[in-house]
């Protein structure tokens, strides 16, 4: 009690409660355009942590990612362009629902979700994370591999369209990220000669063509049909959504928190996995895809329920769980307070201040998420050719920042131009960018087990988690096969 009496006292003074509003703010504003992820966000307040206390300076990093994660979900609803990575796995789901009126329905149930899901992995992250990290430890290549295999076909199954055409556009994204050099020999791979391409093809730019130009030049049809969708008070209805779908709530919850305290696997994979099984498991599957609440219920408690779990790997041994979190533990070791279990035992005050900015950060979630969804709300006053240059220059912008050079603009075109090619087909371009994030973590966990088990393909199945994950895969792909050749056969 003298500990946490002690972390309330760091978090309580005017330096932290400042720096919790700057950021707070900040993260809303970069989370809300399309490209600048919470990543860049994060990124971008590092220096200014330099001139900060230890506390201060940590404070900004989580308060700035968890609005900016929080944030992404804006334009996805508006627009049909995700804010951020995690935000693409429901971004046709939340844009559906403003076509049928009820994007303040959509914003507001993602509001709330994110902020039941975030105190939801605050309290796991406080009562058991030494067990969970203990848990995460032991993931080797052989369960991040079947691990991050479950994510690309959960986005395969879950996607509109039809499995062959999601299959399609998972492939793609799996191909684009072969681009540059071979994760264990460093044996360029389709670069053509072309120097930018040794560092592979970024998913920023990439993901801000697929939904930011490919939806311009959809044309505006699809953005005047949204404009009535914005309806009604943010919280309306949010209630009785909510408690319809408690479930899915607590399961999203649950799967972002044992998600998000895996090192490397991060709430991105958690928002697709948590959306694939909340159809999954549904009584009304065949509302998916056409506005249903359900899933984004279960999509959004993931997300921050993974931000806050991500940091148990981070605190308890140092482990970044995310990009965030390596960010985060960089400043921690600048600052003094080298992450670990010392931490746990000389510092505990530390550690408790933590946890309490998780709170404030969360509680502060709703009210000034409720101020940027009323702010967003003018965009649709605002002359489409208007409207249309804002988002090109926010875009041009953030695909320039993603990699410093002109080439992440030519790399926003091209996937632009697909984008456009892949509406006209009807194949969904979600798993495009899924297939780009985790494309590196399949391949080199692949490699890399192949490598320990020596050529055998059975050391996937040797390991008890490995194996139950890997009989999870098969089964995810063969179970609605078999149930579909059985009603055939039935079928007179």
């Amino acid at each position: 009690m003298e500990a946490f009496i002690q972390a309330i006292g760091l978090i309580t003074t005017p330096q932290t409660l400042v720096a919790i509003a700057i950021s707070c703010t900040f993260g809303l504003f970069v989370g809300a355009i399309p490209g600048l992820s919470a990543t860049m966000a994060t990124a971008l307040l590092v220096p200014f942590t330099f001139y900060l206390d230890p506390i201060p300076a940590i404070a900004t990093v989580i308060a700035c990612t968890t609005m900016a994660i929080t944030a992404g979900d804006i334009p996805a609803v508006m627009l049909r362009i995700p804010g951020t990575p995690s935000s693409a796995a429901y971004a046709e789901e939340a844009y559906a629902m403003t076509r049928k009126g009820q994007g303040s329905l959509a914003m507001g149930t993602l509001l709330v979700s994110a902020c039941i899901g975030g105190f939801i992995g605050f309290i796991v992250l406080a009562l058991v994370a030494p067990m969970l990290a203990k848990v995460a430890l032991r993931f080797s290549s052989f369960e991040y591999f079947w691990l991050a295999a479950l994510g690309l076909s959960c986005a395969a199954l879950v996607s509109g369209g039809g499995m062959i055409k999601s299959v399609i556009a998972l492939l793609t994204g799996l191909a684009a990220a072969t681009v540059g050099m071979d994760p264990l020999t460093a044996t360029p791979r389709f670069t053509f000669g072309v120097t930018e391409l040794s560092g592979g093809l970024s998913f920023v730019p990439a993901m801000i063509g697929l939904f930011a130009v490919g939806e311009l030049m959809r044309g505006d049809a699809d953005v005047r049909a949204a404009s009535g969708g914005l309806v009604g008070g943010v919280f309306k209805g949010v209630g009785s959504t909510l408690s319809k779908y408690r479930y899915s709530l607590f399961r999203g919850a649950g799967f972002g928190t044992l998600i998000g305290a895996l090192p490397g696997a991060g709430g991105d994979l958690g928002a697709w996995i948590a959306y694939a099984f909340s159809k999954r498991f549904s009584r009304t599957p065949e509302r998916y895809g056409k506005g249903h609440p359900e899933g984004l219920v279960e999509a959004g408690a993931c997300n921050n329920a993974a931000l806050c779990s991500a940091w148990i790997p981070a605190m308890v041994f140092g482990i970044p769980g995310d990009a965030v979190t390596a960010i985060a533990v960089g400043v921690l070791f600048m600052k003094g307070l080298n992450p670990g279990p010392q931490l746990m035992t000389e510092n505990v005050q530390n550690f408790y201040a933590v946890m309490l900015i998780f709170v404030i950060a969360n509680a502060l979630i709703i009210p000034l998420g409720w101020l940027a969804i009323r702010t967003a709300r003018r965009l649709f006053s605002v002359p489409r050719h208007y409207l249309a240059g804002v988002i090109l220059i926010f875009s041009i912008v953030g695909s320039y920042a993603a990699v410093n050079s002109l080439f992440g603009i030519v790399v926003m075109a091209g996937f632009g131009v697909l984008a456009w090619w892949f509406g006209k087909a009807g194949i969904p371009i979600a798993p495009v960018i899924l297939g780009m994030v985790m494309g590196p973590l399949v391949e080199q966990n692949f490699l890399t087990s192949m490598i320990i088990s020596r050529g055998n393909f059975l050391g996937f199945f040797e390991r008890p988690i490995s194996a139950t994950l890997g009989v999870m895969f098969i089964a995810i792909w063969l179970v609605p096969l078999a149930i579909k050749l059985t009603r055939r056969l039935r079928a007179p």
